[in-house]
C-alpha cells in the first residue's frame, strides 16, 4: 500500500515537472528583444566612450613607453 502510494506521488511529481517545463520552453521573442537590446544599448554606449576609452589607452600606452 505505502508503496503504491509513492509510485502515484512519484509519478504525478514527474508529470507536473515535465508539463511545466514544456510550459515554460520556447519564449524567443522575448530573449531576441533583450539580446537586440542589449546590442543597441553597448553600441550606442561604445560609440559615446569611444574617442575617451582610445585617448586614455593611448595616454596609458605612451606613459609605459617613457619607463623604459
Amino acid at each position: 500500500m505505502g508503496e503504491l502510494l509513492f509510485r502515484t506521488k512519484l509519478e504525478r511529481a514527474h508529470k507536473n515537472f515535465y508539463t511545466k517545463l514544456r510550459n515554460e520552453q520556447g519564449d524567443v521573442p522575448g530573449w531576441v528583444l533583450v539580446v537586440l537590446m542589449t546590442t543597441g544599448l553597448v553600441t550606442a554606449l561604445w560609440t559615446v566612450a569611444a574617442p575617451r576609452l582610445t585617448a586614455i589607452l593611448k595616454n596609458s600606452l605612451d606613459a609605459m613607453n617613457g619607463i623604459r
